[in-house]
C-alpha cells in the first residue's frame, strides 16, 4: 500500500516513523509539503520521496493522509481533488468534519476522519476514527493499521463523538502535563529541589498509569486501595473534593468539546 502524506509536520512525521518501524518500506511512503526545509528533513530522517505539490506526489498512491492544519484544509482539499480516483482519504485535522471535507473534494465518499494525540510522537498515542458510510471494511482495516503504527485505535459509530475524543484524548496530554507541573510546584514548595520534584512527579504518573493499564480493576478501586482511613492520601483527596476538582475537570473537558464543535462550524463554511 502506497501512502502520500499531505503536510509534513510533527504528526505526519510520527506516523511515517511508526510505519517504518512496523516494517513499511520507505519507497511506499511519500510526503507533500511546500516548505523546502520540511521536505529536506523528511528525506534525511526517513529516506522517503517528497514533493512540493500534491499532483505528482499522489501518483500511484492508495491512501492520502491529509495532515495539514485545520485552517488550511479547504485549500489543501482543492489541491488534492483533481488527483483523486479511488484512493482512501484520511484526515487528521482537528475540527474538520467528514461531510465538509467530502464536499470540498467533490462529494468524495471514501473518507476516514482521525483524531490522534501527541503521544503518537513516541508511538504511545491513541486515535479516534470515524468512517463515512461508503468506506469499505478493507479501508477501515487499512486506516486502523496506519494509525496502529503510533499507538492504539478506537472506532466511533457517530461522528459527533469525535468532539468528545478531541476534548478527552486530543487535548488530554496537556491536562496531564498541567497536573504534573502542579505536582512539581507543590513538591518544590515543600522543600524538594527541581530535579527531585520532576523525578517524583514523572515516575509517579508513569507508574500509576502502568498499574491502572495492567489491572482489571476500575481506577476508583485502585484509588480506594491507596486511600487509608485517616491517612495522608485521604486528607489530600478530601481537599480536592472540597475544592470541586472533579467538577472543574468535567467543565474543562466540556469546554474543549464545545470548542471542537465551534471549530467544525468555523472551518466548515
Amino acid at each position: 500500500m502506497n501512502i502520500t502524506f499531505i503536510g509534513g509536520g510533527n504528526m505526519a512525521s510520527a506516523i511515517i516513523g511508526g510505519l517504518l518501524q512496523k516494517g513499511w518500506h520507505s519507497h511506499a511512503l511519500r510526503a507533500v509539503d511546500p516548505d523546502a526545509g520540511a521536505r529536506a528533513r523528511l528525506e534525511t530522517t526517513f529516506g522517503i520521496r517528497t514533493y512540493a505539490e500534491a499532483g505528482p506526489g499522489m501518483d500511484g498512491s492508495d491512501c492520502i493522509v491529509l495532515a495539514a492544519k485545520p485552517q488550511q484544509m479547504r485549500a489543501v482539499a482543492m489541491a488534492v481533488r483533481p488527483g483523486l480516483a479511488s484512493q482512501l482519504v484520511m484526515s487528521i485535522a482537528a475540527g474538520i468534519r467528514a461531510a465538509d471535507l467530502s464536499r470540498w473534494l467533490g462529494d468524495y465518499p471514501r473518507i476516514v476522519r482521525v483524531m490522534p494525540n501527541t503521544p503518537a510522537l513516541v508511538l504511545s498515542g491513541i486515535s479516534g476514527l470515524y468512517a463515512m458510510p461508503a468506506v469499505a471494511a478493507t479501508d477501515r482495516a487499512q486506516a486502523e493499521k496506519i494509525m496502529g503504527a503510533v499507538g492504539s485505535t478506537l472506532w466511533l459509530a457517530r461522528e459527533e463523538q469525535m468532539d468528545a475524543v478531541t476534548a478527552v484524548s486530543g487535548s488530554g496530554p496537556a491536562y496531564v502535563f498541567y497536573f504534573i507541573e502542579a505536582l512539581q510546584q507543590a513538591a518544590a514548595e515543600l522543600g524538594l529541589d527541581a530535579a527531585q520534584a520532576r523525578q517524583l512527579a514523572l515516575d509517579t504518573f508513569s507508574g500509576a498509569i502502568k498499574l491502572a493499564a495492567g489491572s482489571s480493576e476500575d481506577v476508583s478501586e485502585l484509588r480506594a486501595r491507596v486511600t487509608s482511613k485517616g491517612g495522608t492520601t485521604e486528607r489530600a483527596l478530601d481537599t480536592m473534593e472540597k475544592d470541586h476538582l472533579r467538577q472543574i475537570i468535567a467543565r474543562a473537558v466540556s469546554a474543549a468539546a464545545q470548542r471542537s464543535r465551534e471549530l467544525g462550524d468555523e472551518f466548515g463554511k
